[in-house]
């Protein structure tokens, strides 16, 4: 693969790291627009589409939020309105951010679907869920699926249904290991070979790990995007806080992923400006091992090699033996 060509898009989900609290998400995007980031990303739900009132909540959740409460009444609690999403699409617009979202259904879809962005987020959650993925499939909004949780047979089902319409929507494919925080031994980078080979379109990594180094890693084998969750403190109550990257992580991963291009460099081998300064120290060159009278010819007694470098390079040194000494030399001459 080219990586150089890999331009790796980078989205940072504030997710429901808002806790509903549309100054805080202000403040979220303040932070993130203070770096080279190419998307900010929410999730767009409507609680009563999403789940029933006695639908509990996931063990990671029950122990971040440290109440007892059902998963309806945490997502009413977190869920964002039509104005909650002019007000924080108009602020990411201000902040020269592009602002995406997730969709969990058709009434957030369309909710969603009123705003110019660049593509709609399908989460793990819905990849089985053939009848709204045929409905998006309608629209010609591109689109990123997300495949957390999903066997071989659901992402090629899924796959499937996203492209039955001549729409000119652009697939792509997020690797993701639904699990919060995610397990290094559990992440299996693999997969975005493995999906970008099968499928024949951009993958990413949808990151849930609180590393700064699988980001990296994952670019590095072709990731085309990369997605983690961000919260402004770790410490605050929310299922997504604990598994989100603070501020010191997100510039410590965009200055590794924006500088990639220039780790890369060209294809080849070559000599840099840094080197050709350290060259003629490291190096060796042909020197006197003792006294040599001119006219004396030179011989594995009477010449070696030592540094500095900065004479007749080491690869003469068997060319130079047999021939005459043209002046005097003194012991460590160079030759």
């Amino acid at each position: 693969m080219n990586y150089k060509k890999n331009n790796c898009k980078l989205i940072i989900e504030i997710g429901v790291n808002h806790n509903g609290n549309i100054n805080l998400a202000k403040k979220m995007i303040d932070t993130i627009s203070k770096y080279e980031v190419d998307y900010v990303k929410f999730q767009s739900f409507l609680a009563d589409e999403l789940c029933i009132k006695q639908a509990k909540l996931a063990r990671y959740q029950k122990k971040n939020l440290i109440q007892n409460i059902s998963q309806h009444a945490m997502l009413k609690k977190y869920q964002l309105n039509y104005k909650d999403h002019i007000i924080l699409f108009e602020y990411c617009k201000k902040k020269k951010l592009k602002f995406v979202s997730s969709v969990f259904g058709y009434k957030s879809f369309k909710l969603y679907n009123n705003f110019k962005t660049d593509f709609v987020k399908i989460p793990s959650g819905e990849i089985n869920n053939i009848s709204f993925l045929k409905y998006l499939d309608g629209f010609n909004k591109n689109i990123i699926l997300s495949t957390g949780m999903a066997t071989k047979k659901e992402i090629d089902n899924a796959v499937k249904n996203l492209r039955k319409t001549k729409n000119k929507q652009k697939l792509s494919l997020m690797h993701c290991v639904s699990s919060y925080p995610a397990k290094f031994d559990e992440m299996n980078l693999n997969s975005i070979k493995y999906l970008k080979k099968k499928y024949k379109l951009k993958v990413g990594l949808s990151d849930h790990t609180n590393s700064t180094v699988i980001p990296f890693m994952a670019h590095a084998i072709g990731a085309n995007y990369i997605e983690k969750h961000f919260t402004l403190d770790k410490s605050l109550i929310g299922p997504d806080h604990k598994a989100s990257i603070d501020e010191a992580q997100l510039k410590e991963i965009v200055y590794s992923i924006k500088n990639l291009k220039k780790i890369y460099g060209r294809l080849g081998k070559f000599v840099t400006k840094s080197e050709e300064i350290n060259k003629s120290v490291v190096r060796k060159s042909i020197h006197a091992s003792k006294k040599i009278s001119k006219y004396e010819k030179f011989s594995l007694g009477n010449i070696c090699l030592k540094r500095p470098g900065n004479g007749i390079s080491a690869d003469k040194y068997l060319n130079i033996i047999g021939t005459k000494a043209k002046k005097n030399y003194k012991k460590d001459d160079l030759i």
